[in-house]
């Protein structure tokens, strides 16, 4: 890891730092409106813990960062896998028995 200073006053060269900022007003901030700064101490304190342990990121492929700090995404993946494998075979069934019922009620 490297330490980059950028220009000031010119966010386009700090993106990441611009857009962390964007997230924490717009999901943080703004909807909890803390009255004093102890409270948005609070806020933004719960809001790190959530943002890093459970809020799904899609740039990680739609997992916690603390799940790939600690190499759990391939565990992840090969669930949701066995999860969507389960719901196509559960719609493929699903399928065969309404064309079952239909071709036997036409049949009668």
């Amino acid at each position: 890891m490297t330490h980059v200073r950028t220009s000031p006053f010119y966010p386009q060269s700090n993106g990441k730092i611009e857009r962390w900022h964007k997230t924490l007003k717009s999901e943080c901030i703004r909807p909890k409106t803390p009255l004093s700064l102890e409270d948005a101490r609070e806020v933004v304190k719960g809001f790190v813990d959530h943002y890093n342990n459970e809020r799904l990121h899609s740039a990680i492929g739609h997992i916690a960062p603390k799940d790939k700090l600690v190499s759990r995404e391939k565990e992840i993946f090969a669930e949701r896998d066995r999860r969507l494998e389960a719901a196509r075979e559960e719609r493929k069934l699903r399928r065969q028995t309404a064309k079952a019922i239909t071709n036997k009620g036409l049949t009668k």
